[in-house]
Order: C-alpha cells, then structure tokens, then sequence
C-alpha cells in the first residue's frame, strides 16, 4: 500500500467517526434517483410544478458552512447543480448530529451522497434544491486532484496527461466535460453500426486469440495455451477470418474488434486498438469508396449535425465526393519525382534525393511506403482517396484490372493520416499462396512484419470465394478527428501505460 498523504490519513479518521456514530458510510439499500442535474438546469424554469419532489445522486464538489445553512455543489453524470441545505429541516427535533457533526466535520469534496427536496431559485437566480432529506452514499477517502473555487466556480488544474490517462476516473471527474468526448465515440460506433445493418450486413465476432497471425503487416503479441501446448497469437487484424466467412455463404459481414499490433507508442499509436472491418460480397474497390463516403458523411452528420468539423486550426469537410489521387500520382504531386516506372535500386536513389531513410530489409514496396508517408500523407488535410497501390505492398489485394503491377486499393487519408485502408480482395488461391511466398522472402531478409503462410485460409479460398470488397477503419483515429482531441490516449478510456513508478 502506498504511503498516506495528510488528508488521506483525516479522511481515514473520519470514517472511524462515521462508524462510532453508527452510520455506515456504504450502505447497500438502493437510493432512488428520479431526475438528473441537466435535466433540472434545462427545464426547471419552463415547468417549475414537476420538480416538488426530486431525489438525486451525486459527488460533493464544493461545500460552503453559514452556521446552521450551507451549500455544495453537486456533480452527476450529466452536469453540476448546486444544493441548499438547512439543519433544522434536515434534522427535526433535538438531535442535530446529521448536519453538525456529519455534515459540517465529516463530509469531504469528492464524497458522494443522496439528497431528496424541492427546486427553487435563490435570490441571486441560481437553480438549486432545498434539501429535506439527506443521505451519504460513499465516503471518497481520496481528496481529488487540485480541485478549487473562485468566486463561486469550480475549476482545476489537472492538465498533466500522465496523470490523467494514468488516473482517467479522476480525470472524469474533476474534467467532466472530456466524457463528451467518449459519448460522441459512442455515437460514432452505433452511426456506423446502423448504417451497416440498415443494409442488412450482418455483425459477427470472430477469435481474438489465433494459432496464426494475418491480414495486416504488423508484429504480434504472443502468448502460449497450456492445455492445448501450442503457441497463440493475439489477432494484428480479422480479415482473414471474416473473408472465411464469405467464403461459407455470407454476403455481407463486419465486425467491430479490438486487435493488437506489438509496435511502437506514438499519440498515432497504441498496442491494442479498435477497427472495423467490413467485407461484401459481389462489390469491387470503387463500389467501396462510395460506401465510406457516404458512411463517414453520415457519421459526421451524426455527432456535429454538419459535415463540418474543426480538428485543430482546420475546418475539415467530410461531404462526398472526396478528392482521389493514384498512390504514384500523389507521389509525383507532392515530389515532382514519377518513380511508376523505377526498380527497387533507382527508388534507394530517389530516397536518397528526396531525403527518405530506407534500410536494405525492405523491399520495394516498403520503399514507396516510406516515401509517400514522408511527402505526401502528412500533406493530406481533406479527406482523400489514395488508388491502386503498387502489388508489393498489397499481399491481399486483387491485381489491377488494367494497371500491370498494381493492385486495385485504396486508403483513405485525413488529417495527415490514414483512416481506413480497402480492398478488392484476392480471391485467387493460386495467386495468394505466391504472394504469401513473398512475405515469407521478406521475412527471411529480417521484415519482422511480413506475413505468414495461413494454409488453412488457402483452403477456404480454394472452395471459392466470391469477387469481395473488403475495408477496414482504424475507429480510434476516426475517432481523434471527429472529436478534435490531438493523441490517440485522448479518445481511450485506458490507454497503454508504463509501469507505474
């Protein structure tokens, strides 16, 4: 246990009060709550005659004693409101212990309690409740984090982001306005959601734990099952899964799952990590991209009520059409450099003109990859396709209808990052086992996130997949713009930390 801190040694005293006076400050009865403090702030003055009687719950955040009145400030789930609280009301008769002793000398910011009265409104127009019936629902024997008052108003100074992701139950309440940020999250996933099953895909959920890794370049996380003594995976993607179940009949399947990629932190990055995926049958590529800007639009629309949305000191505009570039046509827009026609040798060249650090691990692809996300993608503020990427770095990909070499994706770029990232997919079983071939060259030459060979997904697509369009959608950097919060921690309730000191 940690060592005390003054407070937290008073606070402890004042349990032991608490008990010697018989009261317990956790009690289990239920304590009925019939309004909210948003609900009263919003719509006391329109319709005064239903707040006669209103039983509410909240935490302590300020508490002001004149002799036998005081009032507090209350702080729900939804907003604050302030209470009145009178002893003689509160304690009728001779036994004055609740309001002298529990109320004046034992009760803390922070802690939380029932109160039952009526709304009125002072004389300096504030909305409060008289309290007729008072109750301690939990003794906090924690002080919260620098919580003051000024001329009557709350405020804090709890900026310090180690402190906050680390303590993020402290950081929703002593910040309650950064939970708006989750319930737009909350928006963000079920607009998604109904606009999925509205086109009557259907949701599923597919293993986390994996004897193989795949759908995505990325290093995994490892773990071993006793039982069965064979060395699991935690999944770095479901596509290959979900596609297994195109493969079984389904025309439309999507899945919101937590994956885990063992990378490196950045505000971009964290190692467990929300996305979408969603596969249809019978679609291609180009079918896909009008779906995302639709669904994003919508999405938009959903939590802003525009398809305008601040992220820093930009306006970003989510209505469709958005602006579409080849990954090589973006490339030369923003270097002045056509690398389409260049072998591997002549892009290390280019790198080293255009100031791009490769290494002898990676392969052409890789290159490219290197270059675009140095020029091009932290240029790319409006949301905007990228098309048909060269086949090194699609191992999952159709090949090009008509473009030799490349393959018939996209990624959609916002804010200077990726968004999502689709696919027509490879269906072609003799295809994919050559391309799988290739990662396992990769690997060979030290890419430690080239893919493995997943012979059972070989079989599935040897039974026949349907032509599949196939998408995935990182919900956490969707997440970051739509909310306008700078750090991927900032849109987590708990994100990766390192061990507490």
């Amino acid at each position: 246990m940690h060592q005390l801190s003054e407070q937290e040694i008073v606070r402890r005293q004042k349990l032991e009060e608490f008990h010697k006076l018989g009261i317990n400050p956790y009690p289990a009865e239920l304590w009925e709550v019939n309004v909210s403090a948003a609900d009263i702030n919003t719509n006391y003055e329109n319709n005064k005659i239903d707040y006669k009687n209103v039983s509410i719950a909240g935490r302590i955040m300020t508490i002001r004693i004149m002799g036998s009145a005081a009032f507090a400030v209350l702080q729900d789930a939804s907003e604050k409101i302030q209470i009145y609280i009178k002893r003689d009301e509160i304690c009728p008769g001779e036994d004055k212990t609740l309001y002298n002793t529990v109320f004046k000398k034992l009760l803390d910011i922070g802690d939380i309690v029932g109160v039952k009265g009526y709304v009125f409104t002072t004389q300096t127009g504030e909305t409060s409740i008289h309290v007729t019936e008072f109750k301690v629902l939990s003794k906090a024997l924690k002080p919260l984090p620098i919580v003051k008052e000024k001329e009557g108003e709350t405020f804090d100074a709890v900026t310090d982001s180690e402190f906050r992701y680390r303590q993020r139950y402290a950081d929703l309440i002593v910040n309650p306005h950064i939970r708006e940020v989750f319930r737009k999250r909350t928006t963000l996933v079920n607009s998604m959601r109904n606009y999925l099953n509205d086109k009557g895909y259907l949701e599923v959920e597919t293993p986390i734990l994996q004897p193989l890794y795949g759908g995505a370049a990325a290093r995994p996380f490892k773990t071993h099952h006793n039982t069965l003594d064979m060395t699991l995976y935690l999944r770095i993607a479901n596509e290959l899964y979900l596609k297994r179940l195109i493969v079984g009949g389904f025309d439309g399947v999507y899945e919101f799952s937590k994956d885990f990629r063992n990378e490196g932190m950045s505000r971009f990055h964290n190692p467990e990590f929300t996305q979408i995926e969603l596969y249809v049958a019978y679609k291609d590529y180009e079918w896909m991209m009008d779906l995302v800007e639709t669904m994003v639009e919508k999405v938009a629309i959903d939590i802003h009520g525009t398809t305008e949305v601040q992220v820093g000191e930009n306006i970003i505009n989510f209505q469709r059409p958005w602006k579409r570039y080849t990954m090589y046509e973006a490339i030369e827009h923003f270097t002045g450099i056509d690398i389409s026609e260049m072998n591997e040798e002549q892009m290390r060249e280019a790198c080293k003109t255009l100031k791009v650090g490769v290494d002898p691990t990676m392969g052409r692809g890789k290159i490219i990859d290197e270059i675009f996300g140095e020029h091009c993608e932290p240029k790319l503020i409006q949301p905007t396709f990228i098309t048909d990427y060269p086949v090194e770095m699609s191992p999952l990909a159709k090949k090009h209808r008509s473009k030799p070499g490349l393959v018939e994706r996209f990624e959609a770029i916002c804010n200077g990052k990726e968004i999502c990232n689709a696919f027509s997919e490879l269906n072609d079983p003799i295809d994919q086992r050559e391309r799988f071939a290739e990662q396992l060259e990769l690997g060979k030459r030290g890419d430690d996130e080239a893919m493995v060979l997943d012979e059972d997904f070989l079989r599935a697509l040897e039974y026949g997949m349907p032509p599949t369009a196939g998408l995935g959608i990182g919900i956490d950097r969707l997440c970051m713009i739509m909310t306008n919060q700078p750090s991927i921690q900032d849109v987590l309730f708990f994100p990766q930390m390192k061990a507490e000191q």
